[in-house]
């Protein structure tokens, strides 16, 4: 998986927050395979030592960071809060998430789509949170971001895929990346997603809520590879009718 000038062979990007300790934490990202995490840059204390992070228990130099703007209403939010984590020194990279909606916690496309540019003309490498939009998922592109980031459902709901017509047409028209974000409830949720063309697949609840944040971590990694394995071998034929699984030709009579 490329994104920008980086390449990543694990196409499965893990969130950083809700896990009941700091050591199942650590333990689920090195179960899951992840090469990027991602968390939300105002609830981290990054600018001082003193105080423990989310971060703290995991080796950095193994991973690849990605900051989000999670909490931002305005693009003016999310752009101080994606300059606030490259003045740390954590990477480049910043996904942008915007909130439109506080019960749905769907995106804001006007903001999203001012902030993106925005980043983009201050060198950003942009990933978007977005809804399964797919007029606004071109646009973001058309403006130079560097992957779409489309919801399965709202945020935390682990509802799974409920729009697949959309993200297959948002996979089909895209020439960047497509990591589905947020609503993936289980591993049949991130097969699915790979299985319809995905990028990969970017989850955080799935694994943190969990009664086994470790093995769910593992789990999510299997569904991943073997999702993107079923994409790239391309599915049998669906028939309306049963079909012999055997051919009738040279069998005995």
């Amino acid at each position: 998986m490329k994104i920008n000038n980086e390449t990543f062979t694990s196409r499965l990007m893990l969130g950083t927050g809700k896990y009941p300790s700091f050591d199942v934490q650590k333990e689920a990202v090195e179960a899951s395979g992840t090469e990027i995490l991602t968390f939300a840059v105002r609830r981290m204390n990054i600018f001082n030592e003193e105080e423990p992070n989310l971060l703290e228990s995991i080796d950095l130099e193994k991973y690849s960071l990605l900051p989000n703007t999670a909490g931002a209403k305005t693009a003016e939010e999310a752009v101080r809060i994606a300059r606030l984590a490259k003045a740390s020194g954590l990477c480049d990279m910043i996904k942008v998430e915007i909130i439109g909606c506080d019960k749905t916690l769907l995106p804001d496309p006007f903001e999203t789509m001012k902030a993106s540019v925005q980043l983009l003309e201050e060198g950003f490498t942009v990933l978007v949170y977005t809804s399964d939009d797919v007029v606004l998922a071109k646009r973001l592109e058309e403006a130079g971001v560097h992957a779409i980031m489309p919801g399965a459902s709202p945020i935390g709901s682990g509802k799974g895929i409920v729009n697949p017509l959309n993200l297959r047409f948002i996979i089909e028209q895209s020439d960047i990346p497509v990591i589905v974000d947020a609503g993936i409830g289980s591993p049949k949720d991130a097969a699915w997603a790979m299985e319809l063309g995905a990028d990969g697949v970017l989850l955080n609840t799935a694994v943190a809520g969990a009664c086994d944040p470790v093995k769910m971590a593992a789990a999510m990694k299997l569904a991943v590879e073997g999702g993107r394995f079923g994409y790239e071998a391309g599915r049998a034929e669906e028939r309306q009718y049963g079909t012999a699984s055997s051919p009738k030709a040279g069998m005995i009579q």
